[in-house]
């Protein structure tokens, strides 16, 4: 873990937005997140692997925790984050990954994320943007499994293979195409 995870003053939130590798670098870039680790949550078994999480063989879904300073980024613009890098109305899936490990979710750490989380939800359905309901996951957070090593930062270990898996998977277009620049 990360030093600057272990900080007292630290929130954490959880968030799964479909291939891990594609959501932790929106909230890296977004100040106030002192870190981010990848990993799996939702499902029974303990000690997941990559293997058996990808197969669909454990109910996990990929998912990113999120370590960040309350006083520096609200929890409000982390939803937003997250909004902004998913298609909110795909379920069991996201853009080209497709099965319940890929699907999305908001994993709430207490009553005022989960309150927020919801409303956000519901503000987003109301908007008008999306003509599908809004199926993402609000749901309150469970273990959380670090995925391994290879996972972690894979954006700045791996960047021409990320590049190329994020343009084939659609996420750019999408996101580009609901919300512009």
């Amino acid at each position: 873990m990360p030093a600057q995870a272990e900080d007292p003053a630290l929130k954490i939130a959880t968030f799964a937005a479909g291939c891990f590798w594609c959501i932790e670098p929106p909230f890296d870039e977004t100040p106030g997140v002192k870190a981010t680790i990848v990993g799996y949550t939702g499902g029974a078994e303990k000690l997941p692997t990559y293997e058996d999480v990808s197969y669909g063989r454990t109910g996990h879904t990929e998912a990113v925790r999120v370590y960040y300073n309350p006083d520096e980024v609200s929890y409000e613009t982390l939803l937003t984050v997250f909004w902004r890098n998913i298609n909110p109305t795909q379920k069991d899936g996201q853009f080209v990954d497709r099965g319940r490990q890929y699907r999305s979710g908001i994993y709430y750490h207490d009553a005022e994320q989960q309150r927020l989380a919801e409303a956000s939800k519901a503000e987003l359905g109301a908007s008008g943007k999306f003509d599908k309901p809004i199926v993402t996951e609000v749901e309150p957070a469970g273990s959380f499994w670090k995925a391994e090593e290879y996972h972690q930062d894979f954006y700045k270990k791996s960047p021409r293979r990320y590049k190329s898996y994020r343009r084939g998977s659609g996420r750019d277009e999408y996101i580009q195409k609901t919300w512009g620049d």
